[in-house]
């Protein structure tokens, strides 16, 4: 019945698609006269050209009716941020927490993030991003851009929470240009960043952009170092004066030494807190998370006659883990400090996914007015392996106060474990039109039909589910004044769900739509803009036990559809520049999120947050000087509630609510070099980066000096 209804809704909304389709048929004239825009950066914190992430059909982000902010160059520059999970600690409604060094997870209203976009293209995370996905450098990204809320339209499968894209950098110059980065930071940090754009022939129509990171450094935690290492090369061509080509390659090596594997035990064997020093580890020499990230791409731009245009996008990603690690948990003896428990693990893993994605974009008119058309398909095929070396010993962990990582590596079994051996496949088909009701009236219309299946091996459960359905997508514009936009919009996303009910029928997946009703306000031009939202997001069909059917003998499991979880808050953003001399970027976020027992979910994300950060530009006597600050406020947050030892009662760790300031000034010693000078945390604020059934201490104050040679 199910596959049924989404073939219905799939067939109304291919006849609808041809309505534009057939006024596009009689009436192309005209249409050599509308230029595709393509993105720019005006006003240094603002994008005031057009974006696909949301929709698909190119709108600006006054036209767009979601929550959307972007990191543009300049803010990555200003704020020092040289990985994904730092852009994420300062986007708007957008909290990171760190399971260890290397995996962190990411929210938004309430929900995990679970994808992410490559240029457009839809990607997943390796297994629980254990291949550094998350600490993935952006030194090759022109911006990311996130779209808050319930994204099914581009995104396909996933949670009702955001999704973040990252836009690659092309060589869109013709004349050799580029820079040169070089600096050192706290804790012995080195780093060298080389970015170039050449042009490969006398008339500029083939372009080569190469990008090179390398980066060491020790950490606040003991022992613990890392080494990183970025390459990315692009050649962007036009073969002629209506098609481009682009393709490229990415490379990521992370080599770190010590990594550790969760975090710190928070009580000790007597109930009471641990409290441990800041650069307490529960590495050894020898543990580490080596991961690999590669990345191929091709992208061809045709543009047509009649105004439209079509990209075909092919995409190869194969990210890789290999491991040695130690999980060190229970409750050590507060005088002794024995007592903890160190499990072993080895692991060497990858997971690779390939995508082709096809949309064509374009306006068309009809009764007497111009309408805008998109319509996509994704085809994608994920597989992910994980093979695991069982410890022939088990190594102790003494006192654990005079810790320091010299505890022998275990000889591990010569034969591996297969882990996981999963295939997932997606077949996306989407199309959406914004039809002109009135000159001031937009309406957004569209949806996605998506085909999902997983097969395979999962840590001992042999998995063959998914799942086939269509999301809709509305939304509805009023232009009150020129730079001024009122807007609603509907828009959902499913997960499927390995789940049955009592006659042993497949559950349908898990539904997440989104609600939300703002304003957004542009000025000067563009270069300032502001937003607000209000939200509202509800999950059905979560699989809940129906105990009164078990089978335990036949294995029989049952669950029912059950109500899930809500959310529903507010946001608030005023970003770009006031003037000359004066950015500023301001996020506020607040919003409530329980299950469906009125239980918090997520609660180790905070429920409110305050982003702020400006810099000045000095003129006169000071020209070339810049300097900023800002501050970053997070809401308490809370552990996974846990049991005590003696007591047996429910304990979870708080994080109470904490400020985080930074600092910032550039000078410009003339137009080719400048140094800039960040310092994080300058009050070295003690907190907690994140909290499981464990905890990790975020980072102390630190300092990171750099000089810039520009040509």
């Amino acid at each position: 019945m199910q596959l049924t209804m989404n073939k219905l809704k799939l067939a109304l909304a291919v006849q609808l698609a041809c309505l534009p389709a057939a006024a596009i048929a009689a009436d192309t004239q005209n249409k050599d006269e509308k230029a595709v825009e393509t993105i720019t950066v005006r006003g240094q914190y603002t994008v005031n050209e057009t974006i696909d992430t949301a929709t698909g059909l190119g709108l600006t982000l006054l036209e767009t009716p979601q929550s959307v902010s972007v990191m543009t160059a300049q803010r990555i520059q200003d704020l020092d941020i040289s990985s994904i999970a730092d852009a994420v600690t300062q986007t708007p409604g957008l909290t990171s927490k760190a399971f260890d060094s290397t995996r962190n997870t990411f929210s938004a209203r309430g929900f995990d993030i679970d994808k992410f976009q490559l240029d457009g293209v839809p990607m997943a995370w390796s297994l629980a991003g254990d291949s550094g996905e998350t600490i993935t450098d952006v030194a090759i990204y022109e911006r990311i851009e996130v779209v808050r809320g319930a994204t099914g339209l581009l995104t396909g499968v996933g949670e009702p929470s955001a999704s973040i894209n990252l836009v690659r950098k092309h060589a869109n110059a013709r004349e050799l240009t580029g820079y040169v980065n070089g600096g050192v930071g706290s804790w012995n940090r080195r780093y060298l960043t080389a970015d170039a754009t050449t042009p490969l022939t006398a008339d500029g129509n083939v372009r080569a952009r190469i990008v090179a990171k390398k980066e060491l450094s020790d950490s606040f935690r003991d022992l613990a170092e890392e080494d990183k290492t970025v390459l990315y090369g692009v050649l962007d061509a036009d073969l002629s004066d209506s098609m481009t080509l682009s393709l490229g390659s990415s490379y990521q090596d992370n080599n770190p030494t010590a990594s550790t594997w969760g975090a710190l035990p928070p009580v000790f064997s007597d109930d009471t807190p641990t409290n441990w020093d800041r650069s307490t580890t529960t590495a050894a020499n020898w543990t580490r998370w080596d991961s690999t990230s590669k990345n191929h791409f091709v992208s061809l731009t045709q543009q047509f006659n009649n105004g439209w245009q079509l990209k075909v996008n092919l995409n190869h990603n194969k990210n890789t883990a290999d491991t040695r690690l130690l999980y060190i948990y229970g409750a050590a003896d507060k005088d002794t400090g024995e007592g903890l428990i160190a499990w072993p693990y080895n692991s060497e893993g990858f997971s690779k996914q390939t995508s082709v994605d096809i949309q064509l974009q374009g306006s068309y008119s009809l009764l007497g007015r111009e309408h805008e058309f998109v319509v996509g398909a994704l085809d994608s095929r994920q597989q992910s392996e994980v093979k695991t070396y069982a410890a022939l010993v088990w190594p102790g962990t003494g006192n654990f106060y005079q810790w320091n990582g010299s505890v022998a590596e275990p000889a591990w079994a010569a034969t591996p474990d297969q882990a996981v051996n999963l295939d997932t496949d997606q077949l996306g088909i989407y199309l959406a039109t914004r039809f002109a009701v009135t000159e001031q009236v937009k309406l957004i219309a569209g949806g996605r039909y998506t085909e999902w299946q997983r097969q395979g091996l999962n840590y001992g459960a042999e998995l063959d589910f998914g799942d086939d359905e269509f999301v809709p997508y509305v939304g509805l514009t009023y232009q009150v004044a020129e730079n001024h936009m009122l807007y609603v919009s509907h828009t959902e996303i499913f997960t499927p769900q390995d789940a049955y009910d009592r006659n042993g029928n497949s559950l349908d997946p898990i539904i997440g739509s989104n609600q939300e009703i703002g304003v957004k306000s542009s000025y000067l031009d563009g270069a300032l803009q502001t937003a607000f939202a209000l939200f509202r997001i509800e999950q059905d069909n979560l699989a809940q036990a129906d105990n009164d059917y078990n089978d335990p003998a036949n294995n029989f499991f049952p669950s029912f559809a059950a109500k899930g979880a809500e959310s529903k808050g507010f946001e608030v953003e005023v970003i770009g520049r006031v003037n000359e001399s004066w950015n500023i970027s301001a996020g506020y976020s607040q919003f409530t999120a329980e299950d469906r027992n009125g239980v918090d979910i997520n609660a180790n994300h905070p429920r409110k947050k305050l982003n702020l950060f400006s810099t000045y530009e000095f003129a006169d006597m000071l020209a070339g000087l810049t300097v900023g600050g800002g501050l970053s406020w997070e809401s308490e947050s809370y552990s996974d509630v846990m049991t005590l030892p003696v007591s047996g009662l429910s304990y979870r760790v708080e994080q109470d609510s904490y400020v985080l300031t930074n600092l910032m000034a550039r000078y410009e010693v003339n137009k080719q070099l400048s140094l800039q000078l960040n310092v994080h945390n300058l009050f070295d604020k003690t907190y907690y980066s994140g909290l499981t059934q464990q905890y990790n201490y975020g980072s102390p104050r630190n300092f990171s000096l750099g000089a810039t040679w520009s040509f």
